[in-house]
């Protein structure tokens, strides 16, 4: 793949695209979550590369992606992003989302309806405002503050086995984990919170249109991602996609799995 970067004003946006795109095959666009970047898919694009058009990112503030201030919305992001595709002549990608990437990928096509042909969303969650209680929306942005009570070896350490559940997973993690300092951590985890909670209140982004897949992992137990889920299920009528043996990282844990389900998505495209 080839290493590219755009360059918002404010910061630069390094990302990786497959060296030659070809017009038959479709685009998959991987958004990492929140403080991963694009090792976390690495297991999708070294099964998907050469049989589609590729194109991961390393979030702003994520990765290679800094020095990035921490001034930007998810609806930035997403606009962001849309650049980048239309440089790279990305059209109708399937967007595929871990966690707070699914939440960019919603944000996306309610900005740019028709544009995705479809979102996967990895452990993510709906974002319209009747999902969440008020008090899980007031504590979202404070829900960090707690991380710097902790060590930065046992943040670190609990970090991973709670997003990971396999050594293969975890040591996705454990790698990403290892370039960040405790404080750059904390303070990105607590924006990427604060963002969520922006967009939720804004009720702005609660019908994106593109057809979605909902994959959890069976042991993901974040926040409150299973309960959002399967209330987002009942909702839409959306069945959910459970990964055996994995946790919130299920596309890391259980590969093989999500990389067939991303495959079945595909061929109904």
């Amino acid at each position: 793949m080839r290493k590219a970067d755009f360059d918002t004003g404010r910061g630069k946006i390094v990302y990786w695209v497959s060296d030659a795109p070809d017009a038959t095959r479709p685009w998959v666009v991987f958004l990492p979550g929140l403080t991963a970047d694009r090792r976390l898919f690495a297991p999708q694009i070294e099964h998907f590369e050469g049989r589609v058009n590729c194109l991961v990112w390393d979030a702003p503030a994520h990765g290679e992606s800094r020095p990035f201030p921490l001034d930007f919305s998810l609806p930035e992001l997403a606009r962001w992003l849309g650049e980048i595709m239309k440089a790279e002549g990305a059209s109708a990608p399937l967007l595929v989302g871990q966690s707070m990437g699914g939440y960019v990928a919603q944000v996306f096509d309610v900005l740019f309806p028709g544009r995705a042909c479809g979102i996967v969303s990895v452990d993510s969650a709906p974002l319209g405002r009747d999902y969440y209680k008020r008090w899980e929306l007031a504590c979202l942005p404070f829900v960090t503050r707690m991380f710097y009570l902790y060590p930065w070896a046992t943040l670190k350490k609990t970090s991973a086995e709670g997003n990971a559940a396999t050594p293969e997973g975890r040591a996705i993690m454990d790698a990403i984990l290892a370039g960040y300092e405790k404080g750059e951590y904390c303070r990105l985890s607590a924006h990427g919170f604060a963002m969520l909670a922006e967009v939720v209140r804004s009720d702005e982004y609660a019908a994106p249109t593109a057809p979605l897949t909902l994959i959890v992992g069976e042991l993901d137990r974040t926040g409150f991602v299973r309960k959002y889920n399967e209330l987002w299920s009942k909702r839409t009528g959306l069945p959910i996609r459970w990964v055996e043996g994995a946790a919130h990282n299920s596309n890391a844990d259980n590969p093989a799995a999500v990389n067939t389900i991303i495959e079945e998505v595909l061929g109904g495209n």
